[in-house]
Protein backbone atom coordinates (compact mmCIF):
# COMPACT_ATOMS: atom_id res chain seq x y z
CA UNK A 1 0.00 0.00 0.00
CA UNK A 2 1.34 3.64 -0.49
CA UNK A 3 0.73 6.66 1.19
CA UNK A 4 -2.49 7.20 0.59
CA UNK A 5 -3.36 4.54 2.67
CA UNK A 6 -1.11 4.49 4.86
CA UNK A 7 -1.29 7.78 6.16
CA UNK A 8 -4.92 9.28 4.74
CA UNK A 9 -6.92 6.25 5.49
CA UNK A 10 -5.44 5.39 8.33
CA UNK A 11 -6.29 8.50 10.25
CA UNK A 12 -9.49 8.17 8.58
CA UNK A 13 -10.24 4.78 10.82
CA UNK A 14 -8.13 6.25 13.76
CA UNK A 15 -11.13 9.02 13.80
CA UNK A 16 -14.02 6.55 12.92
CA UNK A 17 -12.86 4.51 15.86
CA UNK A 18 -12.78 7.48 18.02
CA UNK A 19 -9.60 8.48 18.12
CA UNK A 20 -9.19 12.42 18.77
CA UNK A 21 -7.13 14.52 16.50
CA UNK A 22 -4.06 14.68 18.17
CA UNK A 23 -3.98 10.81 18.94
CA UNK A 24 -4.66 9.82 14.98
CA UNK A 25 -2.53 11.83 13.81
CA UNK A 26 0.39 10.34 15.69
CA UNK A 27 -0.99 6.63 14.57
CA UNK A 28 -1.51 7.84 11.06
CA UNK A 29 2.12 10.03 11.14
CA UNK A 30 3.91 6.79 12.52
CA UNK A 31 2.05 4.12 10.03
CA UNK A 32 3.25 5.73 7.26
CA UNK A 33 6.78 6.74 8.31
CA UNK A 34 7.12 3.10 8.21
CA UNK A 35 7.90 3.25 4.51
CA UNK A 36 10.35 6.69 5.31
CA UNK A 37 12.23 5.82 8.00
CA UNK A 38 15.64 4.61 5.69
CA UNK A 39 18.14 5.24 8.04
CA UNK A 40 19.98 3.24 10.87
CA UNK A 41 22.70 3.43 13.19
CA UNK A 42 24.16 6.16 16.08
CA UNK A 43 22.84 9.69 17.33
CA UNK A 44 25.64 10.74 19.12
CA UNK A 45 25.03 14.25 21.13
CA UNK A 46 27.73 16.71 22.37
CA UNK A 47 26.61 16.14 26.21
CA UNK A 48 27.71 12.80 25.14
CA UNK A 49 24.31 10.60 25.01
CA UNK A 50 23.51 8.13 22.45
CA UNK A 51 21.06 6.85 20.59
CA UNK A 52 20.85 3.96 18.55
CA UNK A 53 17.83 2.96 15.52
CA UNK A 54 17.05 0.33 13.61
CA UNK A 55 15.64 1.55 9.71
CA UNK A 56 12.22 -0.12 8.61
CA UNK A 57 12.76 0.67 4.87
CA UNK A 58 15.29 0.91 2.26
CA UNK A 59 16.70 3.94 0.87
CA UNK A 60 15.37 2.84 -2.31
CA UNK A 61 12.06 1.02 -2.90
CA UNK A 62 13.54 0.27 -6.50
CA UNK A 63 12.81 -3.31 -7.22
CA UNK A 64 16.00 -3.65 -9.18
CA UNK A 65 18.12 -3.03 -6.29
CA UNK A 66 18.77 -6.13 -5.24
CA UNK A 67 21.21 -5.90 -2.90
CA UNK A 68 19.67 -3.89 -1.03
CA UNK A 69 15.98 -4.83 -0.85
CA UNK A 70 17.54 -8.49 -0.11
CA UNK A 71 17.22 -7.72 3.78
CA UNK A 72 14.50 -10.10 5.35
CA UNK A 73 15.54 -8.16 8.35
CA UNK A 74 12.99 -4.90 6.86
CA UNK A 75 11.02 -7.32 4.91
CA UNK A 76 9.85 -10.48 7.12
CA UNK A 77 8.94 -7.84 10.36
CA UNK A 78 7.45 -4.86 8.74
CA UNK A 79 6.10 -4.93 5.39
CA UNK A 80 5.72 -8.83 4.61
CA UNK A 81 4.61 -10.46 7.72
CA UNK A 82 4.72 -14.46 7.10
CA UNK A 83 1.01 -16.18 7.47
CA UNK A 84 2.02 -20.00 8.44
CA UNK A 85 -0.90 -20.82 5.22
CA UNK A 86 -3.20 -19.31 7.66
CA UNK A 87 -2.48 -21.92 10.17
CA UNK A 88 -2.25 -21.56 14.42
CA UNK A 89 0.51 -22.07 16.20
CA UNK A 90 1.69 -25.53 15.92
CA UNK A 91 0.20 -26.54 12.69
CA UNK A 92 2.34 -26.10 9.74
CA UNK A 93 0.98 -25.55 5.95
CA UNK A 94 2.07 -28.65 3.67
CA UNK A 95 5.25 -27.69 1.29
CA UNK A 96 8.17 -26.31 2.34
CA UNK A 97 9.07 -23.63 4.46
CA UNK A 98 8.76 -20.74 2.30
CA UNK A 99 4.82 -22.05 2.42
CA UNK A 100 5.23 -20.46 6.00
CA UNK A 101 6.72 -17.06 5.16
CA UNK A 102 3.93 -15.82 2.23
CA UNK A 103 2.05 -13.46 3.50
CA UNK A 104 -1.63 -13.99 4.29
CA UNK A 105 -4.31 -11.66 4.92
CA UNK A 106 -5.31 -11.43 8.51
CA UNK A 107 -3.38 -14.70 9.26
CA UNK A 108 -3.93 -15.75 13.33
CA UNK A 109 0.01 -14.84 12.82
CA UNK A 110 -1.27 -10.50 11.87
CA UNK A 111 -4.07 -10.86 14.45
CA UNK A 112 -1.13 -12.20 17.24
CA UNK A 113 0.71 -9.04 16.16
CA UNK A 114 -2.37 -6.67 16.89
CA UNK A 115 -3.59 -8.24 19.88
CA UNK A 116 0.16 -7.99 21.36
CA UNK A 117 0.37 -4.38 20.22
CA UNK A 118 -2.65 -3.67 22.47
CA UNK A 119 -1.19 -5.26 25.20
CA UNK A 120 1.59 -3.03 25.16
CA UNK A 121 -0.53 0.10 24.62
CA UNK A 122 0.64 1.47 28.33
CA UNK A 123 4.09 2.25 26.91
CA UNK A 124 5.06 5.43 26.16
CA UNK A 125 5.40 4.71 22.40
CA UNK A 126 1.78 2.60 22.41
CA UNK A 127 0.36 5.02 19.49
CA UNK A 128 3.78 5.12 17.66
CA UNK A 129 3.76 0.88 17.87
CA UNK A 130 0.15 0.98 17.01
CA UNK A 131 0.54 2.54 13.60
CA UNK A 132 3.89 0.62 12.86
CA UNK A 133 1.23 -2.06 13.37
CA UNK A 134 -1.15 -1.06 11.23
CA UNK A 135 1.35 -0.18 8.58
CA UNK A 136 2.08 -4.19 8.48
CA UNK A 137 -1.04 -5.06 9.45
CA UNK A 138 -2.97 -3.48 6.51
CA UNK A 139 0.01 -4.76 4.05
CA UNK A 140 -0.80 -8.44 4.52
CA UNK A 141 -3.70 -7.85 2.54
CA UNK A 142 -2.32 -5.75 -0.15
CA UNK A 143 1.12 -8.36 -0.08
CA UNK A 144 -0.87 -12.21 -0.27
CA UNK A 145 0.34 -14.47 -2.07
CA UNK A 146 4.04 -12.95 -1.68
CA UNK A 147 7.16 -13.38 0.39
CA UNK A 148 9.50 -10.81 1.90
CA UNK A 149 12.51 -12.95 0.96
CA UNK A 150 14.11 -13.26 -3.08
CA UNK A 151 12.45 -17.00 -4.07
CA UNK A 152 10.68 -18.03 -7.08
CA UNK A 153 7.55 -18.16 -4.95
CA UNK A 154 7.53 -14.47 -5.93
CA UNK A 155 7.76 -14.60 -9.96
CA UNK A 156 4.68 -13.69 -11.35
CA UNK A 157 4.03 -13.84 -15.29
CA UNK A 158 0.57 -13.68 -17.56
CA UNK A 159 -0.20 -10.33 -16.25
CA UNK A 160 -3.81 -9.53 -17.01
CA UNK A 161 -6.20 -6.71 -15.88
CA UNK A 162 -9.42 -6.71 -14.68
CA UNK A 163 -10.94 -7.91 -17.89
CA UNK A 164 -8.48 -10.40 -17.99
CA UNK A 165 -6.71 -9.62 -21.10
CA UNK A 166 -2.79 -9.52 -21.22
CA UNK A 167 -1.75 -5.61 -19.52
CA UNK A 168 0.58 -4.82 -21.79
CA UNK A 169 1.41 -1.37 -20.00
CA UNK A 170 2.81 -3.45 -16.84
CA UNK A 171 4.58 -5.69 -19.61
CA UNK A 172 6.08 -2.68 -20.85
CA UNK A 173 6.82 -1.29 -17.59
CA UNK A 174 8.89 -4.53 -16.33
CA UNK A 175 11.25 -4.14 -19.02
CA UNK A 176 13.13 -1.16 -17.79
CA UNK A 177 13.09 -2.85 -14.09
CA UNK A 178 15.25 -5.81 -15.98
CA UNK A 179 15.72 -8.49 -12.99
CA UNK A 180 18.85 -11.15 -14.52
CA UNK A 181 19.56 -14.00 -12.85
CA UNK A 182 18.65 -12.96 -9.26
CA UNK A 183 14.95 -14.04 -7.42
CA UNK A 184 12.37 -12.10 -7.47
CA UNK A 185 11.40 -10.50 -3.80
CA UNK A 186 8.63 -9.50 -2.40
CA UNK A 187 6.22 -8.26 -5.47
CA UNK A 188 8.90 -6.76 -7.74
CA UNK A 189 7.83 -9.19 -10.49
CA UNK A 190 4.14 -7.16 -10.95
CA UNK A 191 5.95 -3.74 -9.55
CA UNK A 192 3.27 -1.82 -7.17
CA UNK A 193 0.00 -3.32 -8.77
CA UNK A 194 -0.86 -5.01 -4.90
CA UNK A 195 -0.45 -1.67 -3.49
CA UNK A 196 -2.94 0.39 -5.88
CA UNK A 197 -6.15 0.49 -4.48
CA UNK A 198 -8.15 0.97 -7.68
CA UNK A 199 -6.48 -1.68 -9.14
CA UNK A 200 -8.07 -5.71 -10.56
CA UNK A 201 -5.78 -7.44 -11.75
CA UNK A 202 -4.63 -10.52 -12.60
CA UNK A 203 -1.40 -13.11 -12.84
CA UNK A 204 0.20 -16.38 -12.86
CA UNK A 205 2.03 -17.37 -9.68
CA UNK A 206 5.40 -19.18 -9.14
CA UNK A 207 3.67 -22.22 -8.67
CA UNK A 208 1.51 -21.89 -11.97
CA UNK A 209 -1.51 -21.23 -10.44
CA UNK A 210 -3.69 -18.55 -11.81
CA UNK A 211 -4.13 -15.78 -9.42
CA UNK A 212 -7.19 -13.08 -9.49
CA UNK A 213 -6.58 -9.83 -7.58
CA UNK A 214 -9.50 -7.28 -6.73
CA UNK A 215 -7.77 -4.38 -4.69
CA UNK A 216 -10.89 -2.18 -3.78
CA UNK A 217 -12.55 -5.19 -2.36
CA UNK A 218 -9.08 -6.08 -0.20
CA UNK A 219 -8.78 -2.74 0.69
CA UNK A 220 -11.86 -2.78 1.84
CA UNK A 221 -11.56 -5.55 3.83
CA UNK A 222 -7.95 -4.48 5.38
CA UNK A 223 -9.48 -1.01 5.88
CA UNK A 224 -12.42 -2.20 8.10
CA UNK A 225 -10.53 -4.79 10.03
CA UNK A 226 -7.97 -1.87 10.63
CA UNK A 227 -10.67 0.32 12.18
CA UNK A 228 -12.11 -2.86 14.18
CA UNK A 229 -8.66 -3.29 16.06
CA UNK A 230 -8.08 0.27 16.46
CA UNK A 231 -11.23 0.46 18.45
CA UNK A 232 -10.11 -2.57 20.05
CA UNK A 233 -7.37 -0.53 21.21
CA UNK A 234 -9.41 2.21 22.50
CA UNK A 235 -11.15 -0.61 24.66
CA UNK A 236 -8.16 -2.13 25.79
CA UNK A 237 -9.24 -5.64 25.22
CA UNK A 238 -8.33 -7.45 22.03
CA UNK A 239 -11.23 -9.56 22.29
CA UNK A 240 -13.59 -7.02 22.18
CA UNK A 241 -16.79 -7.23 20.47
CA UNK A 242 -16.75 -4.02 17.86
CA UNK A 243 -18.52 -2.99 15.02
CA UNK A 244 -15.87 -1.73 12.53
CA UNK A 245 -16.56 0.96 10.11
CA UNK A 246 -20.18 2.92 10.32
CA UNK A 247 -21.98 2.16 7.15
CA UNK A 248 -22.28 5.26 5.58
CA UNK A 249 -18.24 5.67 5.80
CA UNK A 250 -18.06 2.45 4.70
CA UNK A 251 -19.75 3.55 1.32
CA UNK A 252 -17.60 6.64 0.95
CA UNK A 253 -14.01 4.55 1.77
CA UNK A 254 -15.28 2.17 -0.86
CA UNK A 255 -16.26 4.59 -3.64
CA UNK A 256 -12.96 6.37 -3.29
CA UNK A 257 -10.82 3.54 -3.44
CA UNK A 258 -11.97 3.33 -7.35
CA UNK A 259 -12.42 6.80 -7.79
CA UNK A 260 -8.76 7.94 -6.80
CA UNK A 261 -6.42 6.97 -9.13
CA UNK A 262 -3.38 8.34 -10.33
CA UNK A 263 0.09 8.36 -8.31
CA UNK A 264 0.04 7.68 -5.02
CA UNK A 265 1.44 10.97 -3.76
CA UNK A 266 -1.75 12.54 -5.80
CA UNK A 267 -4.41 10.29 -4.29
CA UNK A 268 -2.95 10.98 -0.33
CA UNK A 269 -3.34 14.99 -1.67
CA UNK A 270 -7.07 14.08 -2.42
CA UNK A 271 -7.80 12.30 0.69
CA UNK A 272 -6.06 15.02 2.74
CA UNK A 273 -8.67 17.40 0.95
CA UNK A 274 -11.09 15.43 1.79
CA UNK A 275 -10.67 15.01 5.60
CA UNK A 276 -10.44 18.56 5.57
CA UNK A 277 -13.89 19.48 4.08
CA UNK A 278 -15.20 17.26 6.43
CA UNK A 279 -16.31 14.11 4.01
CA UNK A 280 -16.21 11.85 6.60
CA UNK A 281 -18.28 11.45 10.02
CA UNK A 282 -16.07 12.62 11.92
CA UNK A 283 -15.94 16.53 10.73
CA UNK A 284 -13.29 18.49 8.77
CA UNK A 285 -9.34 18.54 9.95
CA UNK A 286 -6.34 19.92 9.02
CA UNK A 287 -4.16 16.95 8.35
CA UNK A 288 -0.18 17.19 7.17
CA UNK A 289 2.21 14.63 6.56
CA UNK A 290 6.29 15.37 6.18
CA UNK A 291 8.41 12.70 6.01
CA UNK A 292 11.39 14.83 6.30
CA UNK A 293 13.13 18.48 6.37
CA UNK A 294 12.05 21.58 8.08
CA UNK A 295 8.79 20.39 10.16
CA UNK A 296 9.43 16.47 10.23
CA UNK A 297 9.79 14.51 13.30
CA UNK A 298 13.01 14.44 12.88
CA UNK A 299 14.01 18.11 11.94
CA UNK A 300 12.20 18.59 15.66
CA UNK A 301 13.75 15.86 17.43
CA UNK A 302 17.19 16.41 16.09
CA UNK A 303 17.22 20.38 15.55
CA UNK A 304 18.08 20.09 12.24
CA UNK A 305 16.94 19.16 8.62
CA UNK A 306 20.18 17.24 7.27
CA UNK A 307 22.25 14.28 8.66
CA UNK A 308 25.61 14.30 8.24
CA UNK A 309 27.57 10.83 7.11
CA UNK A 310 30.43 11.80 8.96
CA UNK A 311 30.54 10.14 12.17
CA UNK A 312 32.00 12.43 14.54
CA UNK A 313 29.30 15.26 14.17
CA UNK A 314 27.76 15.93 17.61
CA UNK A 315 24.54 17.44 17.69
CA UNK A 316 23.38 19.58 20.30
CA UNK A 317 21.12 17.74 23.11
CA UNK A 318 18.03 18.73 24.18
CA UNK A 319 16.26 16.79 27.12
CA UNK A 320 12.81 17.40 24.82
CA UNK A 321 14.18 14.87 22.67
CA UNK A 322 13.59 11.72 25.15
CA UNK A 323 9.46 13.01 24.46
CA UNK A 324 9.61 13.64 20.53
CA UNK A 325 7.63 11.94 18.14
CA UNK A 326 10.53 10.65 16.16
CA UNK A 327 12.26 9.27 19.40
CA UNK A 328 8.86 7.65 20.82
CA UNK A 329 8.67 6.11 16.94
CA UNK A 330 11.82 4.22 16.77
CA UNK A 331 11.21 3.09 20.14
CA UNK A 332 8.20 1.63 19.07
CA UNK A 333 9.74 0.61 16.05
CA UNK A 334 12.56 -1.45 17.66
CA UNK A 335 9.90 -2.89 19.99
CA UNK A 336 8.21 -4.46 17.37
CA UNK A 337 10.99 -5.63 15.49
CA UNK A 338 12.02 -7.64 18.38
CA UNK A 339 8.67 -8.99 19.30
CA UNK A 340 7.66 -10.14 15.94
CA UNK A 341 11.22 -11.94 14.73
CA UNK A 342 11.93 -13.07 18.58
CA UNK A 343 8.92 -13.68 20.08
CA UNK A 344 5.81 -13.84 17.76
CA UNK A 345 7.04 -15.75 14.88
CA UNK A 346 8.95 -18.66 16.84
CA UNK A 347 5.33 -19.58 17.79
CA UNK A 348 4.73 -20.63 13.88
CA UNK A 349 7.90 -22.29 14.11
CA UNK A 350 9.26 -19.43 12.21
CA UNK A 351 13.24 -18.40 12.30
CA UNK A 352 14.29 -15.41 10.24
CA UNK A 353 17.32 -13.91 12.30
Amino acid sequence: MQIDFHHGVTYVCARLAGFEHREADIVAHSAQYVDDSTQAGLIRFDNGAMFDRISSAHKLLDYRNFKELANYKVWIPFHFLPGNGGLPPGQDPPGSFIEKLICRPNSPVAQAMVRECIDQRYRSYGLHRLGITMHVFVDTWAHQGFAGVSHEINSARDLVDGNNQPDQNLRNRLTNFFIGGALPLGHGTVLSNPDKPYLRWGYTNGRGEKIQRDNPRDFLAATNEMCRALQRYRAGDPNASVPGLPEDDRAKIAALFTSLQGEGPDRHQQWLSLIAQGHFSFGPAQVKYIAKGPGSWKQIALGLDWESDRKETRLAYSPAFLTSNWKLFHDALRAHHFYVVHDLLPQYGICVA
